[in-house]
């Protein structure tokens, strides 16, 4: 959880401020001071919550002088055995919480100076004194209200608007004075399409094909193409995974291998057959629970057994039964509801109202499960109790989408209730073996009243109110994570915090609409997808100008198209697809790529079946990222490299970073140097002149033609290239040493070799891997 609200960057979305390099401007004109009406939620509560709530909010076990600030009732009370008042409503000078945020006086003042936070600067005073002066009128915190559709924004410029998104983003733009960018090219466009919906570059046929279709329609047509493929179902899996915290071993020190896949193979088809995000979320909550459930609703609840399970010898069972337990509680409450409930398993949260036994009612839910803390040592079994078990005969009629290598059984862990239930108590500080208060399974009740009239209180009950039309949350948080996967920031950028920590959406009404259509459309996942990447804010150009990378650096605005890296999987995928090695197949066991040699036992305890890396061989070298087995105590290392997710926790974002490390990868990794001589191998066999083909080439990877300058840069290259191998074909020889996959006959080593060199440039180009 975060230590305090990230002010510096307050973004007040309800009246459009960047209170960073943006200025005070609002919806009516001015600054704070001209403002009709100050918003709590958008404008007060970031301020409290940043300088207050450690002190003064909900967190009862710190609460000083028993204030608290975060409800209105308590904030408008006497101070305690004084005639004095912290907020009197209309009246500041009167109001100790205004009289302290301007003294002087170190030993009057608040924040105080011991608390190290900070005093209040000019705007945020100002802001206090007019929200007090007109009221003090408190607001229930937006990520707890139902979403509401609002009527869609009036806006000058309707001929730009594609759909009902670009109202919205362009009201922001007219409010900062901000224009929207031009669209992007047809080239740019498909590559950028291909990337967010399938993961990989288009090929060259596809290239072609968009390039000459000049109907009306050619840009939707190319969408749904791309939608109906079955890459798209892997693309999105990837997400789905981080949040998962899916892995291929079991995570503690001797970290064996376990047997999930079946399940992400699951994932895939669920995205593919477009299946409503409320079964999605059903299923792999509670599937075990449905009337006459089957055994792809039971496989799905691998979702929560994702966990790292120890198997250890000497553990404390019941210690690692609770932690699993937890886990599953995080997972939860941030993957699908947006919140850092586990701030309160060792005492109530500091900043949201979640109480230490609102926590605990919620871990109920997961406490009644047949998991064991311990359930044999390492090589004990590639899953663990409860498992199910699926045949041979079932993966060919009942679950054909899972991809069987063998005619061994597949075993998943899996959920299954208790024989006899239960008691959750309220854990003393967190700890496992100092039980308090006995509870019984409820949700959050600042998200919304469990109702045990319409709610069972099982993992089934927990489902139907995670997805409930009621629920404030669920809609928002998905529409969010996938609006990040498709423009690379969130309309909430805290991803994983939509509570009064997290930063306020930049687009509220925006982020509304969308969860409440999404809900009114029955929970469709592509759809959304759809709606997102055919509006004309996803079309743009992403050229930047001076003006505008001061008025709004990060891009919140949307005035322009996103530029970002690709994801960690996309960079290996890309590379093989457009060298050919790309082996397509859908689904299946994870599989070990090249590694550097002995990284992998210097991390293992020497037990068990992973205790020495054993490389793949044909065409499971070539394989999808998405399918690269994660050992979580040593996950991929050039996936790591590049922001991959090391999935020993739920993560709902990934970091975006920049090191040498990188440049390093794209220049030195197996994998891209036998895509290189694989490709320059196959040109160098035919009589085609070595222009066109270094100008295929570079279409092929960057997806656009090259300009004269860039063929004059290359061709020159590989003259140079050329006659160094030529003099030294030796050196020729060793370049193409690398890959296990077989070399081409009869072609010349020194040609070879200087079109693979030119071809490795054209990987290492930023373009290759950025989606712009």
């Amino acid at each position: 959880m975060k230590a305090a609200f990230p002010i510096k960057y307050v973004l007040l979305a309800g009246a459009g401020i960047l209170a960073a390099g943006l200025g005070w401007n609002s919806l009516a004109g001015g600054g704070f001071g001209t403002r009709k009406a100050i918003s709590y939620n958008y404008q007060i509560r970031p301020i409290l919550s940043d300088k207050c709530f450690a002190c003064h909010g909900p967190d009862a076990n710190k609460r000083e002088a028993g204030l608290r600030l975060d409800l209105a009732k308590s904030a408008y009370a006497p101070l305690e055995g004084k005639e004095r008042f912290a907020i009197v409503p209309g009246n500041p000078a009167a109001s100790e919480v205004y009289r302290r945020i301007t003294s002087a006086d170190p030993g009057y003042q608040m924040p105080t100076p011991e608390s190290h936070l900070g005093l209040l600067n000019e705007n945020e005073v100002g802001l206090i004194k007019k929200w007090i002066s007109q009221g003090a009128k408190y607001e229930q915190h937006w990520a707890f209200t139902v979403p509401k559709k609002e009527a869609l924004p009036d806006v000058g410029n309707e001929d730009w608007c594609k759909n009902e998104i670009d109202r919205f983003t362009l009201e922001k733009m007219d409010e900062v004075g901000l224009a929207p960018n031009e669209e992007a090219t047809k080239a740019q466009l498909l590559k950028r399409l291909a990337l967010d919906l399938t993961g990989l570059a288009p090929s060259l046929d596809m290239q072609q094909q968009f390039a000459g279709d000049h109907s009306g329609n050619a840009y939707e047509k190319i969408v749904d193409k791309l939608l109906s493929q079955k890459a798209y179902g892997e693309k999105m899996a990837i997400h789905w995974l981080d949040v998962a915290r899916f892995a291929d071993s079991y995570g503690y020190q001797n970290d064996d291998a376990r047997t999930q896949w079946a399940w992400r193979d699951w994932v895939i088809h669920a995205f593919n057959t477009n299946m409503p995000y409320d079964r999605f979320l059903t299923w792999q909550l509670a599937g075990d629970l449905l009337p006459n459930a089957g055994k792809e609703q039971i496989l799905a609840t691998a979702f929560l057994r994702n966990h790292k399970i120890t198997e250890e010898d000497g553990v404390i069972p019941e210690e690692y039964r609770v932690e699993y337990h937890l886990d599953k509680t995080k997972t939860f409450s941030s993957g699908l509801l947006g919140l850092t409930v586990e701030c309160a398993q060792c005492h109530d949260h500091k900043y949201d109202p979640i109480s230490q036994e609102d926590y605990y009612r919620l871990f109920a839910f997961f406490n009644t499960s047949k998991e064991k803390g311990f359930d044999g040592s390492a090589g004990s079994g590639p899953a663990k109790t409860p498992v199910l078990t699926i045949s041979g005969s079932e993966t060919e009629q009942l679950l054909n989408f899972i991809n069987r290598k063998d005619t061994a059984r597949i075993v998943v862990s899996v959920m299954g209730e208790g024989d006899e239930p239960r008691i959750t108590h309220v854990l003393n500080r967190g700890v496992y073996d100092a039980p308090g208060k006995v509870v019984t399974a409820s949700a959050l009740p600042a998200v919304m009243p469990f109702d045990t009239a319409w709610y069972a209180r099982n993992r089934l009950g927990l489902a139907q109110w995670t997805t409930s039309k009621q629920n404030p949350l669920t809609a928002r948080v998905f529409v969010n994570q996938v609006w990040q996967e498709i423009f690379g920031r969130g309309l909430v950028k805290s991803t994983g915090d939509f509570g009064m920590q997290g930063d306020l959406p930049t687009h509220p009404a925006l982020l509304d609409w969308l969860a409440v259509d999404f809900m009114d459309h029955g929970w469709n996942i592509k759809r959304l997808v759809k709606q997102m990447v055919m509006s004309a804010t996803y079309r743009q150009s992403s050229r930047s100008t001076k003006e505008k990378t001061e008025k709004d650096p990060e891009n919140i605005y949307l005035s322009r198209g996103a530029r970002y890296r690709v994801p960690a999987e996309s960079i290996r995928d890309i590379v093989l697809s457009t060298s050919g090695l790309l082996n397509t197949e859908i689904g299946g066991p994870s599989v070990k790529p090249y590694q550097p040699k002995g990284i992998w036992e210097a991390t293992t305890a020497n037990r068990g079946s992973l205790a020495r890396y054993v490389q793949d061989t044909a065409g499971a070298l070539y394989r999808r990222g998405l399918y690269t087995f994660i050992k979580l105590t040593l996950p991929p290392p050039a996936m790591i490299i590049f922001d991959a997710s090391n999935r020993d926790h739920c993560e709902v974002k990934r970091q975006k970073t920049n090191t040498p490390l990188q440049a390093l990868v794209m220049l030195n990794d197996p994998t891209v140097l036998e895509a290189s001589r694989v490709l320059a191998e196959r040109l160098s066999a035919s009589r085609t002149p070595v222009e066109r083909q270094i100008s295929e080439v570079f279409q092929r990877i960057v997806c656009r033609q090259p300009d004269a300058g860039e063929m004059q840069l290359l061709t020159g290259y590989y003259q140079e290239e050329l006659a160094a191998f030529t003099k030294n074909r030796h050196k020729a020889g060793i370049a193409l040493d690398v890959g296990d996959s077989r070399h081409l006959p009869k072609i010349d080593p020194a040609r070879a070799a200087a079109l693979m060199r030119v071809i490795s440039t054209i990987y290492n180009m930023e373009e290759t891997i950025t989606k712009s």
